[in-house]
């Protein structure tokens, strides 16, 4: 990974507890250049990962949440009315979405027709169409945020200008302790210091110089494999548009470059999580035919993933249990020790047979909740 892109991902998620890939989407999506849409509930540090990607750029933000009631000029800046007398229309843009590089819109989709025109316009050319003139902006990339995906057909022409569509996860349960902590830590920071703080590794020259060796990348290694995927997708009934599958190819080359390779490899196509599927159900689909068709640890992660939950759900059955005496409960509890020691088996062989760092670290972190459980039920029944 190269130095400056590595550190600057790092130290976007370092506040944050359990929000690595969004870190990543959004470094992505900047080395790209182009727009992504969170979808997901609202608390999950949205907002604030891409607040903090901009102050780690020095780039100027623009920020604000969207109703139906949200006027152009909330956005746009207002008239200025002296020109207006004079006979010209211009806005009053200073501290508006129109000067920011980087903007974050909560509840994007909640717009009026007006604002989502304009935005439609803005994203895909950068251009501001108001009144009688056609005004360039500065945007490098605009990241929105919604609670759920949009039915409207009015609305899904803007949810398509966004490249990258990424369904935020809640954290899971094994991480509350350190997202407690770290919560706590960045109320303090924010009251006491007035920010996150963090090392200012890039700024949007950087990022220009990055986004054109971005574009020089060589996908063709990878290019048949894609080919391959897009049909299996096709046959899965979902559909990629042209549009997309260009945009797949942006985020694959930047993967590279975040990789540190000038050329793209089969494990790049894992973006394709992140471009493709329209909503949750779509998301399910994708990640299993990546699961299926790639020789990468992402399969084995994912399989680990669902491991670990399904321990996790016996580890609470079995202290649930714990305290209440019953033959029937001690039976059952032999045949979910012998299952549990089964199921570890499968988990250090799929370390032995990846070694990834990630899936490794992800198995002992399994392992641990296997033995732990069985801790439990060998003092209850000893064996």
């Amino acid at each position: 990974m190269l130095d400056g892109l590595g550190t600057f991902m790092r130290e976007l998620s370092l506040p944050f507890v359990g929000r690595e890939e969004e870190a990543k989407v959004i470094t992505l999506t900047l080395l790209a250049r182009e727009h992504c849409v969170f979808i997901g509930e609202p608390g999950s540090a949205k907002s604030a990962l891409v607040r903090r990607a901009a102050e780690l750029l020095n780039a100027r933000f623009f920020k604000y949440l969207l109703t139906r009631f949200t006027e152009p000029s909330e956005l746009f800046g207002p008239i200025d009315i002296k020109a207006l007398e004079k006979g010209v229309y211009v806005r009053l843009s200073r501290n508006k979405l129109p000067e920011a590089e980087i903007a974050f819109l909560d509840e994007i989709f909640k717009a009026n027709s007006a604002i989502l025109n304009a935005l439609n316009s803005l994203l895909q050319e950068r251009v501001l169409y108001d009144g009688y003139s056609e005004v360039s902006v500065p945007l490098w990339s605009l990241f929105g945020a919604s609670n759920e995906v949009p039915e409207d057909p009015e609305v899904e022409a803007l949810y398509d200008r966004f490249a990258a569509r990424h369904f935020v996860r809640p954290i899971p349960e094994d991480l509350w302790p350190d997202l407690l902590r770290k919560s706590w830590e960045i109320e303090k920071k924010q009251y006491y210091m007035g920010g996150l703080g963090g090392t200012k590794t890039l700024d949007l020259r950087d990022l220009r110089r990055y986004h054109e060796k971005v574009l020089n990348v060589d996908l063709t290694p990878a290019i048949g494999k894609l080919t391959k995927l897009l049909a299996i997708f096709e046959n899965r009934g979902i559909h990629v548009t042209d549009r997309r599958k260009g945009k797949l190819l942006k985020y694959m080359a930047a993967n590279a470059l975040l990789e540190g390779r000038d050329k793209a490899v089969e494990k790049d196509l894992l973006v394709a999580k992140y471009v493709i599927p329209h909503d949750w159900e779509e998301l399910e689909k994708v990640e299993t035919v990546l699961a299926e068709e790639l020789k990468t640890s992402y399969k084995y992660l994912r399989e680990l993933e669902e491991i670990k939950e399904n321990v996790r759900d016996v580890m609470n059955y079995v202290l649930s249990l714990q305290g209440i005496e019953s033959k029937y409960i001690d039976s059952r509890f032999r045949l979910i020790s012998r299952d549990l020691k089964t199921t570890r088996d499968r988990v250090v062989s799929i370390a032995e047979e990846c070694r990834d760092s990630k899936v490794m670290r992800l198995a002992s972190e399994v392992i641990e909740i296997i033995d732990n459980t069985l801790e439990v039920i060998d003092g209850r029944n000893p064996m």
